[in-house]
């Protein structure tokens, strides 16, 4: 049998001399690159400033045609850019000569990268020249000489890096915002590099904590109240819950920085108390897990994520444990449930002397407590009082908006009249501004209804109705009514060196009672109130 013949040797095209050093010059057609780097300086005058001194020098060169032009605003640290990968395309197709940029490190700033990238160009026949760096690609030396200047490109990226990096870093160090995008709600000072209340935003970025840690809103949620109620982000894109839950986990709100490896407390002044910031990340993480989930589903354990557990901020989950008789359960850590002692130490609490043990000083708290019910109520009333200057404040910018987009309007109207702008041009834009305007007004009214409206002790006779509901839920009721008792009227429930202490909700004089409906939704009213002395329970411990 005959053996195969050789591969033939993949022929390239003939690359036409540069021009450069001893190669005889003639007519050559030239393709340009420009890139603006994320790092330069004066970054809008780059792009100008490099295509001016290119055609410049294309001019001067004698046979030279400009023909193409490839532009890209991006990092030359990846080949991943669409005007490099067209021109690339464009060599291949044989529809130039030569390949011109400003710089080497125009075309990358990666040694690896602008080795492949010539060997490209060389595969497609075509020169690779520099109007800044003169050398010629078609000798050896001029090869060396490219890959050199490529070295130090490299090595002038990762320099501008690590410099920005430190700098960045020292700011955080001393309490400044590193940089980046500011977060919503603050601005960067100028002078002090340090985040301020941005007083538009600021209302705004308490109501999403407060929809989150007391109202219990999720993240999409909190971005459709804020849709609905005509807010935008940063941006002036409509809110997502991508978005909301970042601000959630931003330590920046509590007055902290955060970068890298450098965390500063108080560095500046903190919309929301550190408490808040610490409750809202534990509700996100206790949220985030699906095992967490299924447990705050109907179930017979009453407390399932009432409970925080003192050690690591995560919710209590109903476990269980099978002994020699029976199955014993209990309130574990979720830390402690999927990891084990290794995750959280914390003890567990007896399932059923728990539920046993709450649905009784609930009881107790609405037949014996009327002075605290009452005391509750004063202080809700305070809070909300102190409330109305953030209300206030987002009531005042709102108005503002109105004003400025009612003004928009009527100078769109005065250049209708006038005959300078025809209903084409301006038509859709009226109909955007209404739209908006009927948005805010919503707002606004919303506003003034939450500030005319104070707390109110729970109207006549709901005590009493309360009273008489839980004790037949007590006597005679069935687990997802005892369940959704507590749901109900029950806060949270605290383990401190005092016992377990349960807070309690007290209903407003709009709050349907839960002997009315078992589903009751949220009082409107958040006073919460401790139960008078501690929850009989001891913590027990030893593995699940």
């Amino acid at each position: 049998m005959a053996a195969p013949a050789p591969p033939r040797p993949r022929r390239k095209r003939k690359r036409p001399a540069t021009g450069f050093g001893d190669t005889p010059a003639g007519p050559r057609r030239i393709a340009i690159y420009l890139r603006r780097s994320t790092d330069d300086e004066h970054q809008p005058f780059s792009i100008n400033a490099q295509e001016t001194s290119l055609r410049s020098y294309v001019t001067i060169q004698p046979g030279w045609t400009l023909v193409a032009t490839f532009t890209d605003d991006a990092s030359g640290a990846t080949t991943d850019r669409p005007g490099l990968q067209q021109a690339l395309r464009a060599a291949r197709a044989g529809r130039f000569d030569v390949l011109l940029v400003y710089r080497v490190d125009r075309f990358s700033r990666r040694l690896s990268d602008l080795l492949d990238l010539l060997n490209d160009l060389d595969d497609a026949g075509v020169a690779f020249a520099s109007a800044t760096e003169p050398f010629d690609t078609s000798t050896s030396i001029g090869r060396m000489l490219v890959q050199l200047l490529g070295v130090f490109a490299e090595f002038e990226r990762e320099t501008i890096i690590d410099r920005v990096t430190k700098g960045m870093t020292a700011k955080a160090s001393k309490g400044k915002w590193p940089g980046g995008r500011r977060p919503f709600g603050y601005y960067v000072d100028r002078e002090t590099q340090k985040l301020v209340p941005h007083p538009e935003e600021a209302p705004h970025l308490r109501e999403i904590f407060r929809l989150y840690t007391q109202e219990r809103y999720g993240t999409r949620a909190i971005a459709d109240e804020l849709n609905r109620r005509g807010v935008r982000c940063r941006t002036g894109k409509p809110w997502s819950g991508h978005a909301i839950a970042r601000i959630i986990a931003n330590p920046a709100y509590a007055g902290d920085i955060s970068y890298g490896d450098v965390y500063v407390e108080d560095a500046h002044q903190p919309l929301i108390d550190r408490e808040t910031w610490q409750r809202a990340c534990a509700i996100a993480a206790a949220r985030a897990s699906a095992q967490t989930q299924r447990a705050l589903s109907g179930s017979d354990y009453h407390l399932t994520g009432l409970i925080t557990c003192p050690d690591c901020g995560h919710k209590y989950i109903g476990t269980s444990a099978t002994g020699r008789h029976r199955t014993y359960r209990y309130y574990t850590c979720f830390s402690r449930v999927r990891y084990g002692t290794h995750g959280c130490q914390a003890a567990r609490l007896p399932a059923d002397h728990a539920d046993a043990a709450v649905l009784e000083a609930l009881c107790d708290f609405y037949t014996q407590s009327g002075d605290l019910i009452t005391d509750a109520v004063t202080r809700a009333q305070a809070r909300h009082r102190d409330s109305h200057a953030d209300r206030h404040a987002e009531h005042g910018a709102i108005l503002a908006h109105i004003k400025t987009k009612e003004a928009a309007i009527e100078r769109y109207h005065q250049a209708f009249e006038n005959g300078t702008m025809d209903d084409a041009t301006a038509g859709h834009r009226l109909k955007t501004l209404q739209a908006e305007i009927t948005q805010l007004k919503a707002r606004v009214a919303e506003l003034a209804d939450t500030i005319s409206t104070e707390p109110a002790m729970p109207a006549a006779g709901t005590i009493e109705t309360i009273q008489d509901y839980l004790t037949d839920v007590i006597t005679s009721g069935t687990t997802s009514e005892r369940k959704a008792a507590i749901e109900a009227l029950i806060a949270e429930i605290r383990i401190t060196e005092e016992g377990v202490i349960p807070v309690f909700r007290i209903p407003s004089p709009r709050t349907p009672t839960p002997a009315g409906d078992t589903t009751a939704t949220e009082p409107a009213v958040r006073a919460m109130v401790r139960a008078v002395g501690r929850v009989g329970l001891e913590p027990t411990t030893g593995g699940l």
